[in-house]
């Protein structure tokens, strides 16, 4: 029953993810813990378990900040993204969690029309950023998935 409610965490913390409101891989790791100390007690292989998890976290976690970061190296003025990234932050607040996405992307479209002026110049810059940032979102959840198949196995091995 234990490892039942482990995997259910598990799978709100690959739906946070995707929702910004719910922790993600992070959740995903302190079920895998909590599977560790409270349900699995026997042996080390937990713990290597555990520690694959964590690194599969961390690399999980550069990748999502990397790899978009790689995408728009040099496409678009760090005022722009600056401008999403603090829209983003507003949005959140005002209408969480819908509006950390509705104010990223009108945080970016604003910057790039008042730089070089509405239309289909700064829509092309807009989409050029939700694919970064869903780039992003789709590393890290390449990662938990990972998590989650790293557990199921050390649940059937241990």
């Amino acid at each position: 029953m234990g490892s039942v409610l482990v995997g259910l965490v598990m799978v709100v913390g690959l739906l946070g993810v995707l929702v910004p409101l719910l922790p993600g891989t992070a959740l995903i790791l302190v079920a895998g813990v909590g599977w560790a100390v409270l349900v699995q007690d026997e042996g080390s292989g937990r713990w290597v378990v555990v520690g694959v998890m964590a690194v599969l976290l961390v690399a999980g976690i550069a990748a999502k900040y990397a790899l978009p970061g790689k995408h728009l190296a040099g496409s678009l003025p760090r005022t722009t993204l600056l401008s999403g990234a603090a829209a983003a932050v507003i949005g959140f607040l005002l209408l969480p969690p819908l509006g950390l996405v509705l104010g990223g992307v009108a945080g970016v479209y604003l910057a790039e029309a008042r730089r070089v002026g509405g239309g289909a110049e700064a829509r092309r810059s807009t989409v050029q950023v939700l694919k970064a940032v869903g780039l992003g979102i789709l590393a890290e959840l390449t990662a938990g998935v990972l998590m989650v198949g790293t557990w199921l196995v050390g649940v059937v091995v241990t």
